[in-house]
């Protein structure tokens, strides 16, 4: 079918040409703004009412904030300085009001003049500026304000002479006053009129949504809230519809590829492999297993993501798959994220397979296979020998971290790629790996941080999903407690006497810190930790693995053998402590979240989090699943210096009152910007997601994706649909393309 040729868009335009080259440039600089779609698609933060005034009681600290108010009292001080010795200094000190609470404004020097005029008891206006305290007031130091005269004369002098009763409050920065954006947006909305709807009209009509020009004139000039609702109706679904199409005509693409099948020969390795398990496999195990071997059978490339609860098996399940493919004649791959973790997949598989894993080898099993580990740190010996087993095809399992996709490594026969950890490896790194088959091979994403339906319509929206939500039968349950350390300080000594307990019982215990202490704060390990939450005063620095280690070893934990393991020690190093602690040598190994996944150990009983609210509730979980990996209770204590009332200590409770990583899972999306989701980290692009909410909005998000599939499948070029065609270019500039193509 011939395209249908895209009409100009004007929501391509620059803003230099509207609003001027300072403009534009400030816009861009400051908030990523660069055409006129852009400054169209930032929406507000939320609205003001006329006659309704801002709640200044729930202001947060050390934050840019912008406020409607009245003023409530204004009175200029003179002082004496160095500057003005002879008390000609002036300080102007302006009280607003929303009738509940109050909020003080200061101004110094010359800058008293213009407000002490314009700033009159009575006077409403928008002030701008970031919340401090003095005196133990708030206060917003030299705030930019814009006064809300309903009589203007000049419409461009003031927001409030726009039509309607609703103010609109921008996104702001301290250098773009929302105010500043509201005249912009003014000066731009008429491109509005003529921009090109991306639904197709049956679409649009069939569910009644407003046009995309009514849209954007609705959610920037609304007369009523029922305006504003009509617009964000519309713009979620363009924003849900054009996401699914994309994921859509990958899930197509991705049909139309060749792929060898792979079935296990009967009475192979797989066959050998179950025969020596110590117990059965769980009913979920089985049924996830029998999804991925439908998948392997087939002649198009197995996307699969295999997401479980932490401890659920899910490596057991991965590594049927691997030997289901050697087993075809084919080789897998498994990639993890960090050097630790390569090697604790390989001594647990090579542990599992026992002489299965010696194929070639005096006294290996006749049906084995070789397993290889392959990591950046290897010496060139073991690295050469490591190279030869693959390319020769000797090594039917090949475990490690991103070096496996470096150019020069070549595989015999790639068949299955398993990824660990999605979320931390990325998208560039995945496709090359997939690359290096002779034709693309299977993929299995494993993932232990449970994700809710409509965040995995979303973001792995390409990819078939398999759920582990049993436990194997044996693992015990984990005691979660919060210890409230700056509140009573007595509960975190019964911390460490209860890790003494644990040790003298035979058991071992791990101690996490956000950072390692030999560095700035900005390293690695720190920036994985969480910052605190918005209105949240960060009093010190995040404790630290090398001090931490120090004071317990001197301290509370004294004659206990303590060790030390984080990201920055030499992989040997870091391979020699984990096996020390494996083999029961170390008492409490002292650690950063280099120990969050993978790690296992059955007879590690206690984990204690310290400074826990730095840490995310996934992360928080996969941390937890550390303890309580064999037959005893498992125990985690989560230390924090926040307040009762905090938002960060109500998260550390959500965490400590359910083991269940989907409604953590929901909690921590909650609580997190919408744009966090779709992986913005690892795409590098601005996110697409604007009034989409991932948790509210599932219906919409699951309609969308119907409507999507049923699109690409009548026309995968989308040739009938040039609106479509453009959104899509818009919205998912190339880079976002290869991030949702990778999954």
């Amino acid at each position: 079918m011939d395209l249908v040729p895209v009409p100009q868009e004007p929501l391509q335009e620059p803003l230099k040409e509207l609003l001027g080259p300072a403009t534009a440039k400030v816009m861009a600089e400051h908030l990523g703004l660069h055409t006129v779609g852009d400054l169209l698609h930032h929406y507000p933060r939320r609205y003001e009412e006329r006659g309704q005034l801002t709640h200044l009681a729930d202001l947060p600290m050390d934050e840019h904030v912008t406020v409607v108010a009245m003023v409530a009292d204004a009175r200029l001080h003179s002082f004496a300085s160095a500057k003005a010795p002879r008390g000609k200094g002036q300080r102007l000190e302006v009280t607003i009001t929303d009738g509940s609470g109050r909020l003080q404004l200061v101004f110094f020097g010359s800058g008293v003049h213009k407000p002490h005029k314009d700033l009159l008891p009575g006077t409403r206006a928008m002030f701008s500026g970031k919340v401090s305290v003095f005196n133990r007031r708030l206060q917003l130091a030299h705030p930019a304000y814009e006064l809300l005269r309903a009589d203007a004369d000049d419409a461009a002098e003031t927001v409030d002479s726009w039509a309607g009763a609703l103010i609109p409050l921008y996104p702001a920065t301290a250098k773009l006053e929302s105010w500043k954006i509201g005249k912009a947006i003014q000066t731009v909305l008429p491109s509005a009129q003529e921009a090109i709807d991306p639904l197709p009209d049956s679409l649009r009509a069939g569910r009644g949504l407003v046009t995309l020009p009514e849209a954007l004139l609705k959610i920037h000039r609304p007369h009523t809230k029922a305006d504003i609702a009509d617009a964000r109706a519309r713009l979620k679904w363009d924003e849900a519809f054009v996401l699914q199409v994309a994921l859509a005509r990958r899930r197509h693409a991705d049909a139309q590829l060749p792929a060898v099948p792979r079935r296990p020969a009967p009475d192979g390795l797989l066959s050998a492999f179950d025969d020596r398990l110590p117990f059965t496999l769980t009913d979920g195990q089985q049924k996830v297993s029998k999804e991925i071997f439908d998948d392997l059978a087939t002649d198009h490339p197995m996307h699969r993501l295999l997401q479980g609860e932490v401890g659920s098996g899910k490596t057991l399940v991965a590594l049927r798959a691997m030997l289901a493919v050697v087993d075809a004649g084919g080789q897998a791959a498994m990639l993890a994220p960090t050097e630790v973790l390569a090697q604790q997949h390989h001594r647990s598989v090579v542990e599992m397979m026992g002489e299965l894993a010696e194929g070639g080898m005096l006294g290996g099993a006749e049906q084995g296979t070789k397993v290889t580990l392959l990591t950046g740190s290897m010496g060139m010996a073991g690295r050469r020998q490591a190279l030869l087993d693959l390319v020769t095809g000797e090594a039917g399992i090949v475990i490690g971290t991103h070096a496996l996709i470096e150019d020069k490594i070549q595989f015999h026969d790639l068949g299955l790629v398993v990824v660990d950890e999605q979320h931390r490896f990325g998208v560039e790194q995945r496709d090359a790996l997939r690359g290096k088959g002779k034709q693309p091979p299977h993929l299995l994403v494993m993932t232990a941080t449970p994700i809710p339906r409509t965040v995995a319509m979303t973001v792995f929206g390409d990819l078939e999903t398999s759920v582990l939500d049993q436990l194997p039968a044996g693992r015990s349950p984990i005691a979660s407690h919060v210890v409230p350390a700056a509140d009573k300080p007595h509960f975190l000594a019964r911390a460490w006497e209860r890790v003494r307990e644990e040790v003298a019982n035979g058991h071992q215990a791990y101690v996490v810190c956000p950072r390692i202490g030999d560095e700035d704060v900005k390293d690695e390990d720190a920036r994985k930790a969480r910052k605190p939450a918005e209105g949240e005063a960060d009093k010190r620095p995040p404790l630290a693995v090398l001090e931490v280690a120090d004071h317990l070893s001197k301290g509370p934990l004294q004659g206990l053998a303590v060790e030390v393991l984080h990201g920055r020690m030499h992989p040997d190093d870091k391979d020699a402590v984990m096996r020390r602690f494996t083999a029961g040598d170390t008492d409490v190994l002292v650690a950063t979240t280099v120990i969050e996944v993978g790690v296992n150990v059955p007879n590690a009983t206690a984990m204690v989090i310290m400074d826990a609210d730095r840490f995310g509730v996934s992360q928080l979980h996969q941390l937890r699943g550390r303890v309580g990996r064999g037959s005893a209770p498992g125990l985690c204590l989560l230390v924090t210096e926040m307040p009762e009332a905090s938002p960060a200590r109500q998260r550390l409770g959500a965490v400590a009152s359910t083991l269940d990583g989907f409604e953590l899972s929901r909690i921590d999306l909650e609580q997190r910007r919408e744009g966090d989701v779709l992986g913005q980290a690892q795409s590098g692009a601005r996110t697409s997601l604007r009034v989409l909410a991932v948790i509210e909005d599932e219906e919409v998000i699951a309609e969308a994706r119907e409507e999507a599939a049923q699109v690409v499948a009548s026309d995968p070029e989308l040739a009938a649909y040039p609106g479509l065609r453009t959104a899509l270019d818009a919205l998912l500039d190339e880079e976002r393309e290869q991030y949702l193509e990778k999954g």
